[in-house]
């Protein structure tokens, strides 16, 4: 993974986990509290696993174990 798919990785990541709450809030309105809470999990689960994983990998690119190449 080059530096710009980590960038445009972590912009996904960030999408899904704002889009996660949007999609909470909003669903509220229509349908209950648990049923907006179970649309809006996926989302987040998915958004934050990706987020971990991006924090993991720029941790073991500042130890230089693994790095995240350029271009």
């Amino acid at each position: 993974m080059d530096r710009s798919g980590f960038v445009k990785l972590s912009v996904v990541a960030f999408g899904l986990v704002v889009c996660s709450f949007f999609i909470r809030g909003m669903s509220q309105l229509f349908v209950g509290q648990t049923t907006a809470e179970m649309l809006q999990a996926p989302l987040a689960i998915v958004g934050f696993s990706i987020l971990v994983y991006l924090f993991v990998r720029a941790t073991l690119d500042a130890a230089g174990i693994w790095s995240v190449g350029e271009t």
